[in-house]
Formats: C-alpha cells, structure tokens, sequence
C-alpha cells in the first residue's frame, strides 16, 4: 500500500513565501464591516453574506464586497442576475394578478 502524503487535519503547512502573513478570520470580519459602512449609509441592501464577502444590492445593481486573505478588499459592480431577474417579474406578475382579482371580486359583489 502507498504511503499518505495528505496532509493530516490540523498540521501547519509551511509558507511558501517568508512575509507573507495571513490574516486571521476575525479581522477579516473587521475589515469587511469597515469597507461596507459607507455603502449601508448609502442605502446598499445585504443580498448575501458569507464568510469574507458580502453582496449588496440597490435598484438594478449589485455591488460584491471581499476580504482576501491577506486584509486586501476587493470590490465589483454588476447587474442583477437571471434568478433575481425572474424573480422581481414573478413578485410584478403576482401584484397584478392580486389587484384584477380584487377587482374582479369587487365588482362581482357589486361593491364598486
């Protein structure tokens, strides 16, 4: 049988790279809420949120928000996705399908 070479849970991995230091998952978490207050105040919406990202979302933008692992965030803007797409066209559908048929009913009933 051939010999493990995985690395076992909890072993350290040497650095490749000396002074390169990574920064631990609560600072990570710091830092994030630092670069996110700003878009908060502006009236961004949490869509999602991870562990070292965020996505926030305004009107018919969505702004993606990460800490990688050495404190450096990085930050990008994009359109709505399909799924968010679909779903604002389904909440549309519905609201109109909800007021005809109050109507409908209304008028049935001989309230209006």
């Amino acid at each position: 049988m051939l010999p493990d070479k995985s690395p076992q849970p909890g072993a350290v991995k040497p650095d490749n790279e000396p002074g390169i230091e990574l920064i631990p998952p609560d600072e990570a978490d710091a830092i994030l809420d630092r670069a996110l207050e700003p878009y908060l105040a502006d009236g961004w919406n949490v869509f999602a949120r991870g562990v070292n990202s965020v996505r926030l979302t305004r009107g018919m933008r969505n702004l993606d928000v990460r800490v990688d692992l050495l404190g450096q965030v990085e930050i990008q803007e994009s359109g709505l996705t399909p799924l968010q797409e679909s779903g604002r066209l389904t909440a549309w559908v519905l609201l109109w399908t909800i007021l005809l048929l109050a109507l409908a009913i209304s008028a049935a009933l001989g309230i209006l």
